[in-house]
């Protein structure tokens, strides 16, 4: 079984962890824990005249930060997981997190895709779309969405 985990760090995303006890996996099965991060384009001028970061050390920063959790959320799950045989691969992508998700379920042939719910009311996944809903709705494989 191949089994993509997307995380961000946050109380959703480690709520979500709790459901590899319930998986039973084997010898060399794969979970691959991935944090995408989307770094916006800072405004060429300040009319304040303040300090605006560049690009690539915006990107740095986020990819630290990201690389940090991913470390603690394999070792969280190497811990739920009770098969010392299953490989756990961590990656950092960049772009946005609901087509950098499903392109890497499909890249890995992907069985099942475990992402966290923000659980945003209506007006707020108006206002701030849903990355979960967009990877059920365009996901290659059987996607488990975790409150």
């Amino acid at each position: 079984m191949r089994v993509l985990f997307a995380t961000d760090g946050q109380e959703q995303s480690n709520a979500a962890i709790a459901v590899f006890q319930y998986l039973t996996l084997k010898e060399n099965d794969e979970i691959k824990v991935i944090d995408v991060i989307e770094v916006g384009v800072p405004l060429g001028v300040d009319i304040y005249g303040g300090y605006l970061p560049d690009q690539q050390e915006l990107e740095d920063k986020a990819k630290g930060r990201a690389l940090s959790v991913l470390d603690k959320t394999a070792e969280k799950i190497r811990s739920v997981v009770d098969n010392e045989g299953v490989n756990i691969t961590t990656e950092v992508l960049v772009g946005k997190p609901e087509s950098k998700i499903v392109e890497q379920a499909e890249e890995m042939s992907a069985n099942l895709i475990v992402v966290g719910s923000h659980g945003y009311k209506a007006w707020e996944r108006l206002l701030l779309g849903s990355v979960s809903d967009a990877v059920v709705h365009h996901s290659p494989c059987s996607v488990l969405v975790v409150r």
